[in-house]
């Protein structure tokens, strides 16, 4: 039986496993399904239809579930947030469900920890092992690939991918893409070099993160042709680096779908 604390207010058919717990003054929707050894520590909502996975902790003042802030979908029955395991969400973070656009779908990975008054927007794709940190906010339709940090009071722009386990500065503003393993920051956000530190910690050996700082200074700082022109010819130079495939896959894609990359200062 879950442990639920008497001033909760728990809906009629909300799931709510029972090595869950559920602490004072929390709201939880009849749509909401809290997971195993969940704990809510006070004061959350968890609003509409609400998936929080096993093993997340959710601090006091979070609101998670509330609908859009888009305008004319603030109360669609069908929308959903699914938070998966093992998360860390912070005081006074706010998760908004999906909009029509997007399926009506919202999706945090797992791993992740949200801090203080961070904000992920409505129709976002947050992968695994990310960490927002205080004041960090991701507007509308914006995806994190896994293991992306972004730093305080950062805010990135609605509809921009950030590639896996790369860096955003704090107070920096990110109006465009940031390939995989990129280290950005400032107003607006520009490319600083590779998180090559991250590369080592994901086992990815010296040599080919020598080789991806090679292809970074060619592809993003060289003098030869357009930027687009040496994407292409990367694709040649470059191809035995995995890793360097994998950041030109993503700028394919992001040049295909009409997003901009932010690129390096000269």
């Amino acid at each position: 039986m879950a442990k639920i604390h008497a001033t909760a207010v728990i809906e009629n058919g909300a799931q709510i496993a029972d090595s869950a717990e559920i602490g004072p003054m929390c709201w939880i929707s009849s749509q909401a399904k809290i997971g195993e050894n969940v704990k809510l520590l006070g004061q959350v909502t968890v609003f509409g239809n609400t998936t929080i996975g096993e093993g997340t902790i959710v601090f006091p003042g979070a609101r998670l579930g509330c609908g859009p802030q888009d305008h004319g979908n603030e109360f669609q029955p069908e929308a959903k947030l699914i938070i998966g395991k093992n998360n860390i969400i912070r005081e006074n973070v706010t998760m908004h469900s999906g909009t029509p656009k997007e399926h009506f779908t919202t999706v945090v990975g797992d791993g992740g920890m949200f801090m203080i008054n961070s904000h992920i927007a409505h129709d976002c794709v947050v992968g695994n092992n990310v960490i927002m940190t205080n004041n960090a906010v991701i507007g509308g339709h914006v995806h994190l690939g896994d293991g992306v940090i972004l730093g305080g009071n950062c805010a990135v722009h609605q509809f921009v991918h950030i590639g896996r386990k790369a860096m955003v500065g704090g107070v920096s503003g990110v109006a465009r893409d940031i390939i995989p393993f990129g280290i950005a920051n400032g107003m607006p956000a520009s490319l600083r070099g590779l998180n090559v530190i991250g590369m080592s910690r994901s086992g990815i050996d010296e040599h080919t993160i020598k080789s991806c700082t090679r292809a970074f200074m060619y592809i993003f700082k060289g003098k030869e042709g357009t930027f687009v022109e040496r994407v292409e010819k990367a694709f040649e130079k470059f191809a035995d680096n995995p890793m360097v495939m994998e950041q030109l896959e993503f700028i394919k894609e992001s040049l295909a779908g009409k997003r901009n990359i932010t690129i390096a200062e000269q």
